[in-house]
Formats: C-alpha cells, sequence, structure tokens
C-alpha cells in the first residue's frame, strides 16, 4: 500500500484523514469517539492550531485545521490524540498491533468556496453512509458545536471563521444550516475523493 501523501506550508487550511489500521472499525465504541475528541482537545490546547471542524466515525477520523507556525503542531496534535486513543483501547482489549494506518493524509483547501464545501462534506459523512439523515443525529462531528449544541469543552475555533468568512458567529450559524440543506437537498452526496487524496483543492493559485 502506498504510504498517504503528507505536505506542509505555514498559513494554509489543511484536511486530514486518519485511517483505522485496514479500516477495521476500531472507533466503534462510544467511549473511543470520546477519548479521541477529548484528546483533540488536549492537543488543541498545547499546539498552535485552529480547528475548523472533525468528524469521528468507526474506521477513520476527519480534521479541518489551520496552522501558520510549524509543520510539527499538526503532526503532534494528531500524535497526541491518535496515539492515546491507541494506548488506551488496547490496554482496555489487551490487544496488540498497530491501530492507525502509518500516516495520516494531509490536503490543504482554499478559504474559499472550497472551504465550505469541505465543512460540510466532513460533517456529511455519517450521512452518506446511510447511518444518520442529519449530522445533528451524529454527536461526534463539529456540526454540533457550529449550531451550539456542544457548550463544554469545546475545539472549533469560531473567530478563525469570523476572519475567513467575514460574518459574525451567529449569523455564520444560520448561513451554515443553509449549506448543509442545500447539500441534503442536492442529488450528489456520494464520496468525493478528492477531499481525501488530493495534494490541494482550489483554484490554481
Amino acid at each position: 500500500m502506498s504510504r498517504a501523501k503528507r505536505h506542509y506550508l505555514p498559513g494554509y487550511v489543511w484536511h486530514i484523514t486518519h485511517r483505522c489500521h485496514k479500516r477495521e472499525f476500531l472507533l466503534k465504541f462510544h467511549r473511543d469517539r470520546k477519548k479521541w475528541l477529548y484528546w483533540l482537545y488536549q492537543a488543541n490546547q498545547r499546539f498552535q492550531i485552529s480547528i475548523l471542524n472533525y468528524i469521528v466515525t468507526s474506521n477513520h477520523i476527519h480534521l479541518l485545521v489551520f496552522c501558520d507556525g510549524e509543520e510539527n503542531d499538526i503532526a503532534n496534535a494528531i500524535h497526541l490524540a491518535s496515539g492515546r486513543t491507541a494506548w488506551e483501547y488496547n490496554k482496555r482489549k489487551k490487544r496488540r498491533g498497530s491501530f492507525w494506518e502509518d500516516r495520516y493524509h494531509a490536503t490543504a483547501v482554499a478559504t474559499d468556496n472550497h472551504l465550505i464545501k469541505c465543512m460540510v462534506y466532513i460533517d456529511m459523512n455519517m450521512v452518506r453512509a446511510g447511518v444518520v439523515n442529519h449530522p445533528r443525529q451524529w454527536p461526534y462531528c463539529g456540526y454540533q458545536e457550529i449550531s451550539g449544541n456542544r457548550q463544554r469543552y469545546t475545539i472549533i475555533d469560531k473567530e478563525r471563521w469570523v476572519n475567513f468568512f467575514g460574518e459574525d458567529i451567529r449569523t455564520f450559524k444560520g448561513t451554515y444550516d443553509i449549506w448543509i440543506e442545500e447539500y441534503l437537498n442536492s442529488k450528489n452526496i456520494q464520496r468525493e475523493s478528492y477531499w481525501t487524496e488530493s495534494i490541494a483543492v482550489g483554484g490554481e493559485d
């Protein structure tokens, strides 16, 4: 299997994907999804990153993150969240072996309509999988924070939205719901591989 592509330039938004080893459903339990979110929260406190969206599924994660510091900030954040989740799972299950595929994949995303589409694409992951009908029904995604349903241990940098989209937080929440509804009403809700396999998504510049 080829290794996942991973590049870095400061001042960009990155769509991170990381899959469980051999795509096994190692995140199928509530406690392990919550553990990944807990350690992501801790990583967000320790490293210079701005998290814009995320989701934990049964066998992989998506993370949308802005970073204008060192490359190691992203790598260290993922290492903490993924490494601690794996260690605690293996200890509880008395399991040995890899929990994750060896590398995460990083795709640069332009901060225009592509960023909006990527945010929605992440939140709609479990809708595409047929598990839920709306992202509000999946408690392990950024939509819960964007909509205001989660108040404690929030991770998303809402002020960064204001910088990117030029809307205040309250207006942005309403706009985001419109984007979600438009996606739900569209006929194209299939997986789009360029979000998870490309080096970059956006205009030529």
